[in-house]
């Protein structure tokens, strides 16, 4: 058996990945941290910007999620973009995914704010939503890493 990353992947598979990208941005765009926790796996793994390795879900939304979503307006993935990698069994996926947003400086000017997004993906049965068990996002090179946005948060 060959291994390709580009392997053929099933259309309902790859659009559960975009769905996913895509309710994970209206969640950070409403500032909605409650909202957005059935995406992720309790105990999921994250890098993160303010430390290594960040254990779990709750730790995450605190020391992640919550320094960023709220300083940070139209955050929007480029879902037409969107790159799946399916195993066989149709059970656990990576994606790939493109970001744009607006970050702002101390001042509150403005400044394009993009970036990637690679997921890791479980689920327990073909055709169910997937549940994030990795995330990796990183800003392109060149982008400011803080933004001094301030918006309410939802939850």
């Amino acid at each position: 058996m060959s291994i390709k990353a580009t392997a053929s992947v099933d259309p309902a598979d790859q659009q559960k990945v975009v769905d996913w990208f895509r309710e994970l941005a209206e969640h950070v765009r409403a500032v909605d941290f409650a909202a957005a926790r059935h995406l992720f796996a309790e105990d999921f793994l994250a890098f993160g910007t303010f430390s290594d390795f960040v254990y779990g879900r709750e730790h995450t939304e605190q020391n992640q999620w919550r320094k960023v979503w709220g300083t940070i307006d139209g955050f929007t993935y480029r879902l037409d973009d969107v790159k799946a990698l399916v195993s066989p069994d149709r059970l656990f996926a990576v994606g790939l995914a493109i970001w744009d947003s607006t970050g702002f400086t101390p001042d509150g000017k403005p400044f394009d704010r993009k970036g990637r997004t690679t997921v890791s993906l479980a689920r327990t049965a073909i055709g169910e939503p997937w549940v994030a068990t990795h995330t990796h996002m990183s800003l392109f090179r060149g982008t400011p890493d803080v933004s001094h946005g301030s918006k309410p948060a939802r939850s």
